[in-house]
């Protein structure tokens, strides 16, 4: 009988990060299927009915062939439970992307071949730093034209300050490919570009020969020296601190070193790993059962405007039925239903593991960071929060819809991507986002989950900030004297919506009893 300890050394939870139009989701794609998730992989640049991504779910995803939403699958590869989170790249969505990461304990990296290490790679790669999550190198797309595999290792290197060891090398890149070379195991998988994507079959090295001419074959072994010679070697203890990462090269849409990056990822990446909170360090060997909601997604299945909250689970064995108490509210919940992910398919879990990533169907009693346990007081740290950049008023086409509105726009905002916001002068709601496409992604889910249309209009505010204070009758007098600047959040809570920031530091000045904060944490309620 397997302990708590067994099943946590079978566990990996691995992200996949990268700029937009990198390859992430074709190589998640291929990840399933190679993992036997799916038996067909679709490509995003497919067109009709096969332009669908399976971890894209959403309608708008399987339109514009783009991530806009953390999607979680799991599967089973060669006797270990993979939890892979295919993440959004779109900067607008960072938000998402910063959440999700806060859940996995390692990160394969995309890269372009023909760009390079693009601004939204950099970024995430800081946030992975941040928090020490060792990183796989993958180096994509090596079938078409691109930088040479060199100034790509030494751009990693300078860029992002990371020891690089690559552990495949390609014979070739662009129309000259050939394949892709593993030193270690002196193994050569050949690239055919007639093959439809089919996977190639792995040969012992020195059939190289036989795929390129005798030119050919001297510079790439000179290359495959002068690689080994100009890296360190693979450290596994270097990797795992977080200080090198080993780079694959390869073509996901042809399937082309993907087995050799996913067998990377159950041999190299770690275990789950101890999970920061407020009290101390929890170990995931520890019996209690406790973990974070790092995601909520609304309309998962749209016949029952269910809303599903994505925990981590940080520690112990957990048991379908058992109660967990909900730091955000102080209530004690019963989960009667967890689920396991593969994209919008899912299905009951009887038990899980730290590592493991469960579904728990609610009604907005769950929100994003709320920590449950089994037992203890105490609360994960290090869930991000952001401040709204942009501030618009929703525009409703047909007003005998406003009630339906006011259950979309909070149904939506309890995903943690969107506040809204309702002044209190005046009729219309207010939306809060990060980046512009969010408004885009809203209506158009708005309209498709809800049958309701809206539009976003200008409105006068550029910045929200929550107020507090400890006299509640100095908060009150702050309320009343700024009606006109006053909105309530969707708890009722209050927010000072201010038309610049020069406004709002000039009212901070004025009122220095009161707190100006650009998020809002939930206090805890006593159960």
């Amino acid at each position: 009988m397997s302990t708590i300890a067994d099943e946590v050394q079978k566990r990996r939870t691995f992200a996949i990060i990268s700029h937009p139009d990198a390859g992430k989701t074709t190589l998640t794609e291929n990840l399933l299927l190679m993992g036997g998730a799916i038996h067909l992989a679709g490509q995003v640049k497919a067109r009709g009915d096969s332009r669908r991504a399976r971890s894209d779910w959403m309608k708008i995803e399987q339109e514009r062939g783009i991530s806009v939403s953390s999607a979680v699958m799991t599967f089973a590869y060669e006797g270990i439970t993979c939890n892979l989170l295919d993440t959004p790249g779109h900067e607008d969505f960072s938000e998402d992307t910063y959440r999700t990461l806060t859940a996995a304990d390692s990160a394969i990296m995309v890269i372009d071949a023909a760009k390079g290490i693009e601004a939204q790679t950099l970024k995430l790669f800081e946030v992975c730093r941040l928090r020490d999550v060792p990183i796989i190198t993958f180096i994509n797309k090596i079938d078409r034209e691109g930088v040479s595999p060199f100034e790509l290792m030494d751009e990693i290197a300078t860029k992002l300050a990371l020891d690089t060891a690559p552990m495949m090398w390609p014979a070739g890149m662009g129309g000259l490919l050939r394949g892709v070379f593993d030193p270690e195991r002196d193994r050569f998988i050949p690239y055919d570009r007639m093959s439809e994507g089919k996977e190639a079959t792995s040969l012992s090295g020195n059939e190289i020969a036989n795929y390129m001419s005798a030119d050919e074959l001297a510079a790439f072994r000179e290359e495959m020296e002068l690689a080994r010679e100009g890296s360190p070697a693979f450290d596994l203890e270097a990797y795992r601190a977080g200080h090198l990462t080993p780079v694959y090269f390869g073509s996901a849409l042809r399937k082309l070193g993907v087995r050799e990056l996913l067998n990377a990822v159950v041999q190299f990446a770690p275990t789950p790993r101890p999970q920061p909170s407020s009290a101390r360090l929890v170990q995931p060997t520890e019996p209690k059962v406790a973990g974070f909601v790092f995601k909520v997604q609304a309309n998962m299945d749209a016949n029952h405007r269910d809303r599903i909250a994505f925990m981590r689970l940080c520690s112990g064995k957990f048991k379908r039925g058992m109660r967990l108490k909900v730091s955000g509210s102080g209530k004690t919940i019963g989960i009667h239903n967890p689920t396991l992910f593969f994209a919008q398919d899912r299905e009951l879990v009887d038990e899980a593991y730290a590592g493991d990533i469960i579904g728990i169907p609610n009604h907005g009693t769950i929100r994003v960071g709320d920590t449950l346990t089994e037992a203890e007081d105490l609360t994960f740290t290090g869930i991000p929060n952001f401040a709204p950049e942009i501030l618009q008023r929703v525009r409703l086409d047909d007003p005998m819809k406003a009630k339906h509105m006011r259950r979309a726009l909070e149904s939506l905002a309890e995903e943690g991507v969107t506040q809204v916001f309702k002044p209190q002068l005046g009729a219309n709601w207010i939306v809060g986002v990060v980046g512009r496409l969010q408004l885009e992604v809203l209506a158009a889910r708005i309209e498709t989950e809800y049958e309701i249309k809206v539009s976003f209009e200008a409105s006068p505010f550029e910045t929200a900030r929550w107020v507090t204070a400890e006299d509640p009758a100095e908060l009150k007098r702050f309320v009343d004297a700024h009606r006109g600047n006053m909105a309530d959040d969707r708890d009722g809570a209050p927010v000072f919506l201010a038309k610049s920031n020069w406004e709002l530091g000039y009212t901070a000045e004025k009122w220095p009893h009161v707190r100006f904060s650009a998020t809002r944490e939930r206090a805890p309620v006593a159960a």
